[in-house]
């Protein structure tokens, strides 16, 4: 690990990344591999959780392509020196901001979604001028492998490089002195990865999760909140960051939602023949779900099936903050439906727990809007959706607190990979004695006058 760290360093003291033409050809060459490595791709995660080729090309590989083409179009812009203003004190001077990279960057990605969590953050990277070492999740083996093969085809080792492995790989590489560390995944991991950088201290980004909630007030409009809801919990079998992990529903419209919540999982037909449902990772993960399938609380679905991973899509009722299914993240297709009677019920009830990663409001209320949005603290949400948020580059991507530091997507991925060095230029032509010995009365009321601007 050491040697693949210091060649990197070695390629990076060049200074060839810093060349804009440099990162536009290698953000091109990626791209190009990935377009010509699709079936590849497509044929390894179906592999490692029954992905369909639909749901990795609209879910993945496309918000890959669209990154690369924003990085490639705005990295002229995105690294152009900022003047800013003086002021009378520094006259005669220029201030300007230099945007530079930060050097030797380790990403480490998650399974959940493998290609898009873990070769987005790369984007950035390259886009902002570092080497990357990229350390994919070792869970989905078959998109690890396929990520390592392209990458070693078409990439320096210098510049951009991909670790194999487990937990041991993984240390191994936190002992190295990086210039910048982003990880995705589970709270838990990121304290360590958070620790480890610590030691060096080396800036991080931490996309970590948590319970994100979804808010359904008794005047929204029921049936799209329902579509969208299901739509969002279900995708990737509910292995999402930023599904709604569980819904306040408003007292008075439960059982409607609950009917309709069934009706939409039942005419969507999610199922591995129809391409659009995910087998569960792993059967460590199979199992802790299985735990929260309290049968008495069952409204729909709870069918398993251990050799496949299969779990379905289930709906909880009658749920409380005391329940197990409550205490951490579910990360699968078990949906926990709770009540409240007022909005500041609901609310509270969110505030009981960490920040979350994500907060979902389906209402036609402009004051609950302006309510919920206000009181409520999460990295970022969506009203009257879920999930889709994320497509928007525009909108910078990341938790607060135990759900995240730091944000990236777009030009906020860019700044997660770029440090912006301030300089103030001055000439020599001009030294007033002001400043200098011996501190005069009348010198003190001359600075006096000058801090004022």
């Amino acid at each position: 690990m050491n040697e693949i760290v210091n060649r990197q360093r070695n390629f990076f003291n060049t200074h060839a990344t810093k060349n804009l033409h440099f990162r536009r050809k290698q953000l091109k060459i990626l791209q190009q591999a990935l377009q010509q490595n699709e079936s590849l791709l497509h044929e390894a995660i179906y592999n490692d959780f029954k992905k369909s080729e639909f749901d990795n090309y609209t879910t993945e590989l496309s918000l890959l392509f669209k990154d690369i083409k924003e990085a490639r179009s705005n990295i002229f812009k995105w690294t152009r020196t900022k003047p800013v203003s003086t002021g009378i004190l520094n006259f005669p001077a220029s201030s300007y901001i230099i945007p530079e990279p930060l050097g030797v960057c380790l990403v480490i990605g998650a399974w959940n979604y493998p290609y898009q969590l873990s070769f987005a953050p790369v984007i950035a990277a390259i886009a902002a001028g570092n080497t990357v070492i990229l350390k994919p999740s070792e869970l989905p083996s078959n998109t690890a492998a396929a990520m390592a093969k392209i990458v070693k085809e078409n990439f320096d080792p210098a510049f951009f490089t991909v670790v194999e492995g487990g937990v041991q790989e993984t240390q191994e590489l936190l002992k190295q002195k990086f210039d910048k560390i982003f990880f995705t995944g589970s709270t838990k991991v990121g304290k360590i990865v958070y620790k480890a950088a610590a030691e060096n201290l080396t800036p991080v980004t931490l996309e970590l999760g948590g319970k994100s909630p979804a808010i359904v007030t008794e005047n929204c409009n029921l049936k799209v909140s329902v579509r969208r809801l299901v739509w969002g919990k279900f995708l990737n079998a509910g292995q999402t960051c930023i599904a709604p992990d569980y819904i306040l529903v408003h007292k008075s419209i439960e059982q409607k939602f609950l009917e309709r919540a069934k009706e939409e999982i039942i005419s969507q037909h999610f199922a591995f023949e129809n391409d659009n449902y995910l087998q569960i990772i792993n059967n460590d993960n199979f199992e802790r779900l299985i735990k929260m399938l309290n049968p008495e609380k069952i409204y729909y679905g709870g069918q398993t099936h251990k050799e496949t991973r299969y779990i379905q899509p289930t709906i909880l009722k009658n749920v409380t903050m005391d329940d197990a299914v409550m205490q951490e993240e579910i990360f699968g297709p078990i949906l926990p439906v709770l009540t409240y009677e007022t909005i500041e019920e609901a609310i509270a009830k969110v505030n009981s727990l960490p920040k979350p990663l994500s907060c979902y409001l389906f209402t036609k209320s402009s004051s609950i809007k302006k309510k919920v949005l206000k009181e409520i603290s999460f990295g970022g949400g969506a009203i009257n959706e879920t999930v889709m948020h994320i497509s928007n580059s525009n909108l910078p991507f990341g938790g607060v607190g135990q759900s995240g530091i730091g944000n990236y997507h777009g030009e906020a991925g860019f700044r997660a990979f770029t440090h912006y060095k301030s300089v103030m230029d001055k000439p020599t032509w001009l030294d007033p004695s002001i400043r200098y010995y011996p501190h005069t009365p009348l010198r003190l009321k001359l600075m006096r006058w000058f801090l004022r601007f």
